[in-house]
């Protein structure tokens, strides 16, 4: 939950820059970074789109990336005077492969008021126990964009939505989590396509909307998958699993991922029984919308806590297997379908 709490906090410092960035308001330095790149790219993109007229980006607009420059020069370029212009703009995208980083602390410590500073990292941070990123956190802004778990991200997209008006049903926000992993600017595309495409009016998104204008279909998708593994429905999941193992540039250890989650989600949910928890409590150590815990609760009644924790021993296995550990001469969709054929006779 501390990811999820980091990105709350991260979400709502965005939107906040972006309100000051859309009226005018700039600070004379940003270090943008972390492991998800959405939202240090979407403040990067505002600060370049917002912070001079198009008449005035030819003499004071410098955009390079930091594997081209060093913290001299870009220093040099920001310790410049606008030229008919209130302020200039001096982004460094790729900041962190910049020999000398750190370098620019000497500047960021009494930055220019007339100019404004963007440096972007992506996928990656500062060291925060250094000179560049104190100072800074002292006369700038720092975002700092966490990344989020995969089970966390159908809580995201449900905040995403709802941010932009619209209301998502949660197995819907599970098979759009389930397209997109863990990538926040391919949901946030995918949104804008599916927007597009919605007749006016609706404010409501179902599976059907996410299957018709994502092009993924909850009947062949992992999500599936672990609804059959959970009620035990034999025949459909082996379908679901052929399929799946058809799929182009299909490796077994990024079903296993998924699957390893859905039998360690069981495995909790044995254990919190007993405390008789309900259901908001429940979907929150699970990590799930308490709409699913219908199949939590068929789940646990299938697998007992003895066969959860075999079915976990049998995906570390395969995990083994499916990246080249004594698989023998099966293939990898053969290594899947022998997988869910254990887990649905364990």
């Amino acid at each position: 939950m501390a990811a999820q709490k980091a990105y709350i906090e991260t979400d709502r410092q965005v939107q906040s820059i972006l309100e000051d960035v859309r009226s005018g308001i700039f600070k004379c330095v940003y270090l943008l970074m972390g492991e998800e790149p959405y939202y240090p790219e979407m403040v990067c993109n505002a600060i370049i789109e917002n912070c001079l007229q198009d008449w005035e980006k030819d003499f004071n607009e410098t955009i390079c990336f930091g594997a081209d420059v060093t913290a001299e020069t870009v220093i040099t370029a920001a310790r410049r005077f606008p030229m008919m212009a209130d302020r200039q703009l001096v982004v460094v995208k790729e900041a962190q492969q910049m020999k000398g980083l750190e370098d620019l602390a000497v500047y960021c410590q009494q930055p220019l008021e007339s100019t404004v500073l963007v440096l972007l990292m992506h996928g990656a941070s500062a060291d925060k126990r250094k000179a560049l990123y104190k100072s800074v956190l002292k006369t700038g802004v720092v975002v700092d964009s966490p990344a989020l778990r995969d089970y966390e991200m159908p809580q995201w997209i449900s905040a995403y939505y709802e941010s932009r008006g619209l209301k998502i049903h949660p197995e819907a926000a599970q098979l759009l989590a389930e397209s997109a992993g863990t990538d926040l600017g391919k949901i946030a595309v995918e949104t804008d396509k599916l927007l597009k495409n919605l007749p006016e009016g609706v404010k409501e998104i179902g599976v059907a909307d996410i299957e018709k204008n994502v092009g993924i279909s909850r009947q062949w998708s992992v999500f599936e998958l672990t609804k059959c593994l959970s009620y035990r429905q034999a025949a459909q999941a082996l379908k679901v699993a052929a399929y799946i193992g058809q799929t182009p540039r299909f490796v077994l250890p990024m079903v296993v991922a998924p699957l390893f989650t859905h039998f360690s989600r069981i495995l909790k949910y044995h254990a919190l029984l007993p405390t008789r928890p309900g259901p908001a409590d429940a979907a929150r150590v699970l990590g799930v919308n308490p709409y699913f815990l219908k199949e939590y609760d068929a789940a646990v009644r299938n697998y007992s806590l003895q066969q959860a924790m075999a079915a976990v021993s049998v995906l570390t296995e395969y995990d083994y297997k499916g990246k080249g550990g004594d698989a023998g001469e099966a293939s990898q969709p053969e290594l899947f379908t022998e997988l869910v054929t254990k887990l649905l006779n364990i």
